[in-house]
């Protein structure tokens, strides 16, 4: 695919960001609060005309399709009330990062997307073609990433551009580091 950008078009930041384990839905995680926050720190800075962050959200289906466990559905419009309601929890997520971006001048698209991080991540890539992908890092040990796995390492290696890992500060580590 022949690359159609000029010069004078701004650099395109994707920003891969989820929502809180601590906290849950709509909150943004740490590591995605924290490598949007460096993001706008160390690269943007105050030339916010010269950039255009990309902000993607993957949702994760249950694996069996059901996020609450204890509900009880009757008729198809259960179902569908479920979807909005997954849906509104992605918007209000990125409301954030989109409200902050609106705040300080710099142009963005934010959008969201269903399944494996992994894949999904690597696909808009491709899809999209940004110049290159931040993401948030929960910093977690060899012993831990062996159960827990990290999206950051898989798309490090996958992505189909650079990609900067941001890890979280020391002072924002939770008690248990696999939550975020």
């Amino acid at each position: 695919m022949a690359d159609t950008r000029v010069e004078s078009d701004p650099t395109r930041i994707m920003v891969a960001v989820n929502q809180s384990t601590i906290k849950g839905y709509p909150n943004a995680s740490i590591s995605s609060k924290r490598a949007f926050e460096w993001t706008l720190e160390k690269i943007i800075r105050t030339n916010t005309t010269a950039f255009k962050l990309l902000f993607l959200h993957v949702q994760i289906p249950d694996q069996d399709g059901f996020d609450d466990v204890d509900s009880i559905y009757a008729s198809p419009e259960d179902f569908k009330g479920l979807r909005r309601r997954d849906k509104a929890r992605g918007v209000h997520l990125l409301e954030y990062f989109v409200g902050r971006c609106h705040e300080i001048g710099v142009s963005c698209e934010a959008w969201i997307k269903k399944g494996d991080p992994n894949q999904v991540i690597c696909h808009e890539v491709i899809r999209v073609q940004p110049d290159f992908l931040v993401m948030g890092c929960r910093g977690l040990g060899p012993f831990q990433k062996v159960f827990v796995g990290t999206v950051s390492e898989f798309c490090q290696k996958h992505v189909e551009c650079p990609v900067i890992v941001i890890k979280r500060k020391p002072n924002e580590m939770p008690q248990d580091p696999v939550d975020d």
